[in-house]
């Protein structure tokens, strides 16, 4: 889930010259937060504690008790994250026989990711190394594979592979910015991509002359001059001087053409079986970026660049794909809503856009990653439900039919008649490459086990499910992890850990991240407090103009929960998050003294500052009011304005590079906590855009960091207490 749809540059507190006093009475009475009363404390009776208790339980202030060395258990370990390996992008062959799949490893020396391609047998057999590459598309007849690599003359070029023994590879493409999103034509003749493109910015100063330099001089840049209202994008900097077209290339090398033209971005293309057109969705109207949440379907003819709006809705509409006869169109969207959260539904209608209608119009999830059957009765998709992804099928009369259930979170990412592939992980299996019958019986077989040498010999923690009720009586769905070897009849400091978005979700699948930070001896919690989305719309859109607001209830109902069970440490306890996680955290702070300490990452603390400063104009419209009509809404739902009543030590991580909820976020809330003496520390993660982990040493430093804030102030218990 994209968390933040923008990102903020807060002014500083120099640039703040005239104070919320000088402005506020001219609204309604101005917003003042309210002294913390006494149940924001969520403080619960201890029981009483038995001399070993007492004995054991000082040790906390020195982090989790560790066993003696001849008695421990092989548990993972953080430099095991050196090793770790991930899976993405599997391919089905027409043929159904083999599977090709992009490999990430950590290059240790250079501290980055890199990315080959692996190819396997459908029965598991033959996991062997391929090509350095990423993102391979196997051609119609399943001869070839087209795929992304480093070439000439520089950066990433879209390559074409033979799968016979010689193995023949040709750089097909020698273009100026990275190809993405490959799509094969039917015959196997023509590739389509994505690339980005540059255009002229309308500048206001382009006549403007001044004076030459003199012969010599070394004089500063030019300035960059933004006129649009979107001009950046986190992970990629200023995208004001390019737009995203679609491009055909000859698969056996030649020149790009250039399908799609003017100044908007286009998505990814999807062929007719005709071979005739591509669809694609977009936004192709005058001053697009001032719209919110919407797009439409169009297609472009390949043989002339001719483009035509297939879709005309208020609202998003994307991810058009074709049935195999070509006479209906599948793709998904919704009515255009000021819901913060709407689930959308999978909608076909002929290829000519005519009589659109919903398909899942009663799922209320969410769907991504369809796939036509083959016989054109029905689609097969992919969505999240309550902490779980699986396989789906809808016929044409809107009957979802579940494909995959249980305890699992699945991708399928390639369908070829009854068989399909993707990547499945559970708790306590990390991510791997998994085949599905679609004829039955319907149950995954794991063909890759890319981290089982790193997890050989090792116990990891167990993880329980549970459901609780919080205020309004909404049911929460919540994970409790366990070290390894747990034993309930101890106590434990416990993590409270708080996802993003908002509107996201956790989910029941492998975390290196918490299964490293409960083998050091904690018990972690994480749910998926209202907002979150698998749960509906109506779940989803709980928190609308209410964030943070009753989801603070819904975690620390969570807590309460656990501590009712008897071996949670309720006097350290620890809560962290990043971006929407972020927010709760330095929400929490504001509001109950419960935890030892915590660890806002990359936090949005000031609405105000926040919403002109992300990277996109979407979080204007997640208020009632704009501020400059009246500020009590963004102020009120501010967590510096509660900064005066914060006592937890609390740490602050944030990449410098982030443009989603950028440095000036963190930088406002921590000159307030230092200002006031509340222990604090500021970590500006290099090479970190958001998020703090991208980088492998920064994924390091960020587990140890954070144990180690929790360690130094976790609270020794005296017989008095």
């Amino acid at each position: 889930a994209n968390p933040y749809p923008s990102d903020p540059h807060p002014r500083t507190a120099a640039e703040r010259t005239t104070p919320f006093a000088s402005f506020l009475p001219r609204f309604p009475p101005p917003f003042t937060p309210p002294a913390m009363p006494p149940t924001w404390s969520f403080a619960c009776p201890l029981r009483a504690l038995t001399a070993l208790t007492l004995v054991a339980l000082p040790l906390a202030a020195q982090g989790p008790a560790q066993a003696p060395a001849s008695a421990r258990t092989a548990t993972l370990q953080l430099s095991d994250y050196l090793d770790w390996e991930q899976v993405s992008e599997p391919r089905l062959a027409p043929d159904g026989r083999r599977v090709i799949y992009t490999r990430r490893f950590i290059d240790k020396l250079n501290d980055k990711w890199e990315s080959a391609l692996w190819m396997v047998n459908a029965d598991g057999a033959r996991n062997r190394f391929l090509v350095a590459g990423s993102g391979a598309e196997w051609s119609p007849d399943g001869t070839r594979i087209a795929y992304v690599a480093k070439g000439e003359p520089t950066g990433q070029q879209l390559y074409v592979r033979y799968m016979d023994d010689e193995g023949a590879v040709t750089q097909v493409t020698r273009v100026g910015d990275a190809p993405i999103s490959l799509r094969w034509s039917p015959d196997g003749k023509t590739i389509a991509f994505v690339m980005n493109v540059p255009r002229k910015t309308d500048n206001p100063f382009a006549r403007v002359a001044i004076p030459a330099a003199p012969k010599g001089a070394k004089w500063t840049e030019t300035p960059k001059v933004v006129t649009d209202l979107a001009w950046r994008r986190d992970r990629e900097g200023p995208t004001d001087d390019g737009q995203r077209h679609i491009f055909v290339v000859p698969a056996e090398g030649g020149t790009a053409r250039q399908l799609s033209n003017g100044d908007w971005d286009h998505g990814v293309p999807n062929w007719t079986p005709d071979g005739r057109s591509l669809l694609f969705s977009a936004l192709r109207i005058p001053d697009a970026q001032m719209t919110w949440r919407e797009s439409e379907v169009y297609a472009v003819d390949v043989a002339n660049g001719a483009i035509r709006q297939l879709t005309h809705r208020k609202g998003p509409d994307t991810n058009p794909v074709a049935s195999p006869d070509g006479k209906l169109i599948a793709y998904t969207g919704y009515d255009s809503t000021d819901a913060t959260w709407q689930d959308a539904a999978i909608y076909v209608m002929n290829a000519d856009g005519s009589s659109p209608r919903p398909l899942t119009a009663s799922f209320d999830r969410s769907p991504a990653g369809m796939f036509w059957a083959a016989d054109g009765s029905g689609v097969y998709f992919n969505a999240e439900n309550e902490g779980a992804r699986h396989f789906y099928f809808v016929t044409l009369a809107g009957k979802v039919q579940p494909i995959t259930t249980g305890s699992e979170f699945l991708g399928i990412t390639s369908v070829q008649g009854g068989m399909a592939v993707g990547t499945r992980s559970t708790p306590t299996e990390p991510g791997d490459i998994v085949r599905l019958s679609l004829k039955g019986p319907l149950a995954t077989t794991r063909l890759t086990d890319v981290n089982g040498d790193v997890l050989a010999g090792k116990t990891l923690g167990t993880q329980e499910e549970f459901w609780y009720t919080s205020v309004d009586g909404f049911k929460i769905q919540g994970w409790i992890v366990k070290p390894p070897n747990f034993d309930p009849k101890k106590k434990y400091p416990l993590m409270l850990e708080i996802h993003g978005g908002p509107h996201g979700m956790y989910n029941n699948g492998w975390n290196f991240s918490r299964q490293e930070h409960v083998a050091n001896g904690y018990v972690l919690l994480y749910t998926n407090p209202r907002g979150s989305t698998g749960y509906g719309s109506k779940f989803g859109n709980a928190i609308k103009n209410a964030y943070p607001g009753k989801d603070y209830d819904d975690l620390m109902a969570g807590v309460d929960t656990v501590i009712g069970r008897g071996y949670v440490d309720a006097q350290n306890m620890f809560v962290f998050g990043c971006s929407g996680g972020g927010v709760l955290t330095s929400w929490i702070v504001g509001h109950t003294t419960r935890f030892a300490a915590a660890s806002a990452m990359c936090p949005v603390t000031n609405w105000m500052s926040f919403v002109g400063v992300t990277d996109g104009a979407g979080w204007y419209r997640n208020f009632e009011k704009n501020f400059w009509d009246d500020p009590q809404e963004h102020l009120r739902r501010s967590p510096i304005m509660y900064v005066g009543r914060v006592t937890t030590p609390t740490l602050l991580m944030t990449g410098v590079l982030d443009l989603r909820t950028p440095m000036p976020q963190t930088e406002e809330y921590y000159s307030a906590l230092r200002f006031r003496g509340v222990p604090t520390a500021m970590v500006r993660f290099n090479n970190e855009w958001h998020g703090t982990s991208s980088t492998p040493s920064n994924f390091l430093r960020t587990q140890a960091y954070l144990r180690e804030w929790f360690a130094k102030y976790s609270r020794r218990v005296t017989a008095s207490d």
